[in-house]
This record gives C-alpha cells, sequence and structure tokens, in this order.
C-alpha cells in the first residue's frame, strides 16, 4: 500500500482540488486548514479550483508535514468535501 501511494504521490501533486461542500464538521486541523484557503480563494477570485501545488507552497510544507498535508487531501476526498481533478 505504501508503494502505490509513493507513486501517486506526484500525480496529486500536479492535481486540482476543486472545493464541492463548505463543512469541516469533524475534520482534523490539516482539514480545516485546506477548506478554509479554498473557502478563501473563492472569496477573493471566484474560483473554487486550486492546485495542490499552489496550497503546498502557500502553507510551506515539505518532508512528513507533506505526506500528512496529501492524507488530509485523500481524507478530504473520501467524505467528498473536495473532489480532484488529476491529468
Amino acid at each position: 500500500m505504501a508503494e502505490q501511494s509513493e507513486k501517486d504521490a506526484p500525480r496529486k501533486i500536479k492535481a486540482i482540488a476543486v472545493l464541492l461542500r463548505n463543512t469541516t464538521w469533524k475534520c482534523g486541523r490539516v482539514e480545516r486548514l485546506v477548506v478554509k484557503y479554498m473557502q478563501q480563494k473563492i472569496q477573493r477570485c471566484g474560483r473554487a479550483r486550486t492546485p495542490i501545488k499552489e496550497m503546498l507552497q502557500h502553507f510551506k510544507l515539505s518532508g512528513k508535514q507533506k505526506s500528512e498535508f496529501l492524507d488530509a487531501i485523500k481524507r478530504l476526498e473520501k467524505r467528498r468535501i473536495i473532489k480532484i481533478e488529476r491529468f
């Protein structure tokens, strides 16, 4: 399973996240940060699409934090709060 996520990580970084629902009920700290960032993007720019690479640069993540961030993205996608569009 770890091998699959390692192969999938570069594809996730090139993907775009789309906010579907504006809720953070039962979400962890990282998930709330992601949803809040995407809400702010909607308010400023008027678009619900945000590249994951842009979020990584905004939060200045690396190493273990980066993997926690990607796991949080996966959990949000599983709960259908965001949708990941891969290229």
